[in-house]
């Protein structure tokens, strides 16, 4: 995938999933992001144009990028769109971490939720 003008290419989320279809597009934002397919300046599309390319109700999009500018993923710049921000080298970390359980989870057969749960109780755990 060339960087912005091709995001989200073929993807779309998937609309029987229990995982929600804001977290499905928060998720393959930040995997994007993180492989180097979105580097830091991309410009995301707006909202509206996203959700049409999606077939997503446009809050659906907004909270994904809400969300996504909370985690410091993504800058919403007023009329100058939303990009895709630099990340630090600890989210980058953590970010490997996460792929490698999710790897590792899937390849167990344990669900989102399952997943989530272990990972919850692991983290409380100490």
């Amino acid at each position: 995938m060339t960087a912005g003008a091709s995001f989200p290419g073929n993807w779309k989320p998937n609309q029987a999933s229990t995982v929600a279809l804001y977290e499905q597009l928060r998720l393959h934002v930040i995997r994007l992001a993180d492989n180097g397919d979105l580097p830091p300046g991309t410009r995301l599309p707006a909202v509206r144009t996203l959700a049409g390319l999606l077939e997503v109700a446009p809050h659906t999009v907004a909270r994904a990028y809400k969300e996504l500018e909370a985690a410091g993923v993504v800058a919403t710049k007023g009329r100058n769109g939303t990009v895709v921000c630099a990340r630090d080298e600890r989210l980058d970390a953590l970010s490997l971490a996460a792929n490698a359980y999710a790897s590792v989870a899937k390849a167990q057969g344990a669900g989102f939720a399952e997943a989530v749960k272990l990972l919850a109780a692991a983290y409380d755990a100490d």
